[in-house]
């Protein structure tokens, strides 16, 4: 199987007053893969904490999409950034004449 996208990962919503959910349209296996940025109406950027500022929904394996919702609401004038924010790690270790799992390799490039 192979996997083309053109989809940024990263998304930006402005503020309405709503706690959300804001859709994370782009796929992220554990909830810190990613990093949640509420700009100000001063332009002030504040990295949010899970749990503490908003929850996640979705993700996890096999891979999918899900949501945030924020536990204060996003006020008019605010910016809420929403960034995949993955490791860069090599999981899977091959093995040399070993065999070779299609499955094992297509999640090691996910």
């Amino acid at each position: 199987m192979t996997v083309s996208t053109t989809t940024t990962p990263r998304i930006q919503y402005s503020g309405s007053g709503s706690t959300g959910p804001f859709s994370v349209p782009y796929v992220f296996v554990d909830d810190t893969d990613l990093t949640v940025i509420k700009t100000d109406s001063s332009g002030v950027d504040t990295t949010l904490t899970i749990t503490t500022h908003y929850t996640v929904s979705g993700g996890g394996t096999p891979p999918a999409s899900g949501s945030i919702t924020l536990v204060t609401a996003l006020a008019v004038g605010e910016t809420l950034t929403i960034v995949r924010n993955t490791a860069r790690t090599q999981e899977v270790d091959y093995v040399e004449n070993d065999n070779f799992s299609a499955e094992t390799h297509e999640g090691a490039l996910d």
